[in-house]
């Protein structure tokens, strides 16, 4: 059942499955443009065994704003360049009692969505629930929080799983493109896409290797559809800064946990060169290069795409750290 909890003044959404004997809670963080929708075959796989919270990131799925702040997709680029998006933007006040909420004092961030802010939410959103022991597994851009949520609360925190998720090189012309075409795509969304024929079998057939079952693309849609705008926006331009792309590998290698990645092998947004650049700056890698898992014919998504094999790699990887 989907419920609401506030976290720095927006609403929430999230579902936990029932605790089980096992300790541990594993919590699933989604990427860019998606929901805690995309989880949902990994926790029919692994809830009997691990009690499982899945939650929208402020801005996406169910998890919108109350107010509605001026659309950043409908200021000129100029304004966005102008108003300091493309590095850091003024935040919402944080609470004043948030490092209490938290294993260790969190430093202010300058914007609301860079991923250590969204690790900030996380963080919040586990101690409401009285989660004391956590492995995180983060999606793409998940990962990325994940990462963060790992520093900032080492005491909660066991460790983290990252899905189709990398970096650490910046490649200034590549980002550059992706950049716009997030920004265009974020712009040119009407309403009434959701009503276009067939658009949802063409996202059924996006960044994967095989088709996904249509009902997932139709999800893309109305995830596409109803990301707001400020949040879709500076997520993409906050965490594709030179600045943060290098800090994940510095971030990496200060992880006292135990950190994995899986990879799909034929992933066409995160090459698995990429993920394995990341993993190697982790103590894990150093020592035996085996904190590195690779599923052959996968593309970006997969969890939907090879769930089995994901299960199959998450519930290996904790067999290896039991709680």
């Amino acid at each position: 059942m989907v419920k609401t909890i506030e976290i720095r003044g927006v609403p929430h959404a999230y579902e936990l499955t029932a605790p089980t004997d096992n300790e541990c809670t594993l919590v699933f963080v989604h990427g860019w443009l998606l929901s805690r929708e995309y989880w949902q075959p990994l926790i029919q796989r692994l809830s009997s065994t691990y009690q499982c919270l899945s939650y929208d990131l402020r801005g996406f799925g169910l998890s919108q704003p109350q107010t509605t702040a001026p659309a950043i997709a409908q200021r000129p680029a100029s304004a966005l360049v102008s108003s300091g998006y493309s590095d850091r933007r003024e935040h919402s006040e944080l609470p004043a009692n948030l490092p209490e909420l938290t294993d260790r004092a969190i430093a202010p961030v300058l914007s609301d969505y860079v991923p250590a802010a969204y690790a900030q939410d996380l963080a919040v959103l586990l101690k409401e629930l009285n989660i004391t022991k956590a492995w995180l597994v983060g999606h793409s851009l998940g990962g990325s929080i994940a990462l963060w949520t790992a520093e900032q609360t080492p005491q909660t925190v066991s460790g983290v799983i990252c899905v189709n998720s990398g970096g650490g090189i910046y490649l200034k012309e590549e980002f550059e493109r992706f950049r716009a075409a997030g920004q265009q795509l974020v712009k040119l969304r009407p309403r009434w896409l959701c009503y276009l024929p067939l658009i949802d079998l063409l996202l059924s057939r996006m960044n994967v290797v095989r088709p996904i079952a249509r009902r997932w693309g139709r999800q893309r849609l109305i995830d596409l559809v109803m990301a707001h705008s400020e949040a879709a926006i500076g997520t993409l331009l906050e965490s594709t800064t030179e600045a943060e792309v290098h800090l994940l590998p510095q971030l990496v290698s200060r992880l006292q946990q135990p950190v994995y990645f899986i990879a799909g092998a034929n992933d066409p947004i995160m090459e698995p060169q990429y993920v394995r650049h990341l993993a190697s700056f982790h103590p894990l890698f150093q020592c035996s290069g085996n904190n590195v898992m690779e599923i052959p014919q996968c593309g970006h998504l997969s969890m939907l795409e090879q769930p089995d094999a994901v299960a199959d790699q998450i519930n290996q990887i904790l067999t290896q750290h039991p709680t």
